[in-house]
């Protein structure tokens, strides 16, 4: 009997999965296998939120694995570690991956192909599994990476697609192998009251159900901040519970503009998985930079924990922020205006922002989100990099009736119509009644600080 292992990463599905589908054509038994990786733990990337979700994709990984006759197998330990244990006491002769961009990931790869050489197991990497198209498949002329979105679309939307696989009809599992129960929730003080159910399971019958009923009011709603008008699919992209190809061509099926605008949205993370895959140092370090002298931790410690905690004095900061907080994800245009703010307004160093993501979002990765980050801050691949963000004005073009803002600061429930974005402007008697903070400064005080820091005044 043949052997085979799959290690499970960042692609906790079985639709649409290239590594499993090599190895049991490859092999008579498959070892489908997840380690708890204790680096993760080290650099603190397993928060409440997402180790949460990540139980629960598991466990229906696991499930659904069951259902085929086979299971999940969790190890805990240094990846190349413990996969090369468990090929040892299988007796298997390869192991498929997705592969991955990150610093973390190109190291776990170097690290488990010389583990895997030393026991003469080869270990085969597949492309396309996290992304739509891979990272340097589509190039410009002279550089290894497309460093402007437009552009790069354009390639990336003539590129086909590879064809979709399907579920694996069965999965043998060797009895030898043992590993651990699968994780559970945790039970964590800083775990967001209102997270969405992780798995496969979960995220096809969002997709589905959305395809139906929300897809074809995408272009026109998308960036309705009460309409809650988006697709809500970044965390199973995030962990892989849905296959980006999948949902790429699923989507195209059903043409028209509508469509193209969320397949727009999808071709945006591709190209942040390129640009971070050719300059993994984006992660950490400017993209650009433009010599900014950021506010730190210190100097702005006020400001900072005010921004956090949703208690700015401007209202459709402070919503997005608590949505946060009690979700576990925040509403793209809320994303784009509270990044603004900080490091704009705020003049705040943008990793600041981009650390307190990753503490509660559910779909946080270094990817999208330092890369997000930094194209918000103007040191990313922003074309107009000195752009502020009005919190006021975004507040009454995308959400004109105050509903959002209503809904997550209920200070200011009682506030009537577009008054609500600007709060101060009440009469005196009825700003006292509302408990609810004056803003941290002018905006154009902030403004005024931005331009004179980029040298713009």
């Amino acid at each position: 009997m043949t052997v085979a292992v799959v290690l499970f990463t960042s692609d906790l599905r079985l639709h649409d999965h290239p590594p499993l589908h090599a190895a049991l054509n490859s092999a008579d038994e498959v070892v489908p296998l997840f380690v708890r990786d204790p680096a993760v733990h080290a650099a603190g990337f397993d928060v409440p939120n997402r180790a949460a979700f990540l139980a629960d994709c598991l466990a229906d990984l696991d499930s659904s694995l069951r259902r085929l006759g086979g299971r999940l197998v969790v190890r805990s330990g240094p990846v190349a570690r413990e996969v090369r244990a468990v090929a040892a006491a299988c007796g298997a002769t390869e192991v498929h991956m997705a592969a991955g961009v990150t610093g973390y990931a190109h190291r776990r790869e170097e690290r488990l192909r010389e583990e895997l050489e030393a026991g003469r197991v080869a270990l085969r990497v597949h492309e396309s599994v996290v992304t739509a198209v891979a990272p340097g498949a589509v190039t410009p002329l002279g550089s290894d990476h497309f460093a402007v979105f437009t552009p790069y679309m354009r390639r990336w939307s003539k590129e086909p697609l590879r064809d979709l696989l399907p579920e694996p009809r069965a999965v043998r599992v060797p009895d030898a192998v043992r590993g651990e129960e699968p994780p559970s929730r945790p039970e964590a003080a800083d775990l967001s009251p209102d997270l969405p159910p992780g798995g496969e399971s979960a995220g096809r019958d969002r997709f589905a159900r959305w395809a139906d009923t929300g897809l074809s009011r995408y272009e026109e709603r998308h960036d309705d901040l009460a309409g809650d008008a988006t697709s809500r699919l970044s965390p199973y992209l995030h962990f892989g519970a849905l296959s980006p190809v999948e949902v790429v061509r699923r989507t195209r099926e059903r043409g028209g503009a509508a469509a193209e605008a969320f397949v727009r949205q999808l071709c945006w993370r591709d190209f942040h998985h390129q640009v971070l895959a050719a300059r993994p140092e984006a992660s950490v370090r400017d993209y650009r930079s433009r010599g900014d002298r950021w506010r730190g931790e210190e100097e702005a410690a006020e400001d900072i924990a005010a921004w956090r905690e949703g208690r700015t004095g401007y209202p459709v900061v402070d919503a997005g922020m608590r949505q946060l907080r009690h979700e576990g994800w925040m509403h793209n245009r809320a994303r784009l205006v509270v990044a603004s703010f900080l490091t704009k307004t705020l003049y705040v160093d943008w990793r600041i922002g981009a650390r307190h993501f990753l503490r509660y979002l559910v779909d946080g990765d270094l990817v999208n989100n330092q890369l997000n980050w930094q194209w918000v801050a103007g040191t990313g691949t922003d074309t107009r990099p000195h752009r502020v963000l009005n919190p006021v004005l975004q507040g009454e073009r995308y959400d004109p009736d105050g509903i959002y803002v209503r809904r997550w600061v209920p200070e200011l429930a009682d506030v009537a119509g577009a008054a609500v974005h600007e709060p101060w402007r009440l009469p005196e008697d009825e700003r006292a009644l509302l408990r609810y903070p004056a803003p941290l400064l002018d905006l154009g005080e902030g403004l005024a600080r931005f331009r004179q820091a980029r040298g713009r005044d």
